[in-house]
């Protein structure tokens, strides 16, 4: 054995596999980048296969491997989730970190005049849909030495919370539900993360600070850096405020 092929990769997720939800967003194509640099494997999920294979070819070019799994969450069951869940243990026998980063915000407007329909959709995407794909994957994350789940919640409805709509109440359910998990896995392996990344140059951003540029946003890579050091094995870093 040469030298060079005897010396460990150092990358904080080097051998790792994770999956990236909401992988083709502002963020999620962020992390994406941030974890074929950090080493890891991924699975990449998202509602576009097209949008998907335009950020695989970013994680190749970055020297990341990923495989694509396109799925819209909206329409998803637990089946579907279950489905996922099975092809992930069947090609690498577990899950080492899962980030939720997928999101529905169909802009600011008054509770009172919200979409039936839509406020039911980003209360799903944000909320029920997470959790079905993380009970699903649940078995999976256990089986890993160290498995991370990261769930991003925005700050920002809290702060101000009239005219968010469906997604602000969204934001404190994360919350609870998070808190939930961490308390019933306390005692295990597995660490549940709530990272609050505030606010990023997204789109989703974008829908609600257009008119003033929102110079308070920042690039969504260093939410991703963040992130990268809640997903690697060791001593638990403090959640990003």
């Amino acid at each position: 054995m040469s030298a060079l092929a005897s010396v460990p990769d150092t990358r904080p997720l080097a051998g790792r596999v994770v999956l990236v939800v909401g992988a083709h967003g502002g963020l999620g194509r962020a992390l994406a980048l941030a974890c074929a640099r950090a080493g890891a494997t991924q699975v990449l999920l998202g509602r576009s296969a097209r949008k998907l294979e335009r950020v695989a070819d970013a994680v190749e070019q970055a020297g990341g491997e990923a495989l694509l799994y396109p799925l819209d969450l909206e329409g998803a069951s637990p089946d579907d989730y279950a489905e996922l869940a099975a092809r992930i243990g069947e090609r690498f026998g577990r899950l080492d970190g899962l980030v939720h980063c997928a999101a529905d915000f169909p802009g600011l407007t008054p509770l009172e005049h919200a979409d039936p329909a839509g406020f039911a959709r980003t209360v799903h995407v944000g909320l029920t849909a997470r959790w079905w794909l993380s009970q699903a994957c649940l078995p999976l994350l256990r089986a890993s030495d160290a498995g991370r789940l990261v769930f991003l919640a925005d700050p920002a409805p809290a702060a101000a919370p009239a005219y968010w709509g469906g997604y602000g109440i969204v934001q404190p359910a994360i919350e609870a539900l998070a808190a939930t998990l961490q308390a019933e896995t306390a005692t295990s392996p597995l660490r549940v993360h709530v990272l609050r990344p505030g606010p990023l140059r997204t789109p989703l951003r974008a829908r609600a600070y257009a008119a003033d540029g929102d110079r308070l946003a920042r690039d969504p890579a260093a939410a991703a850096d963040d992130c990268i050091a809640l997903l690697a094995p060791g001593p638990d870093p403090a959640a990003a405020p």
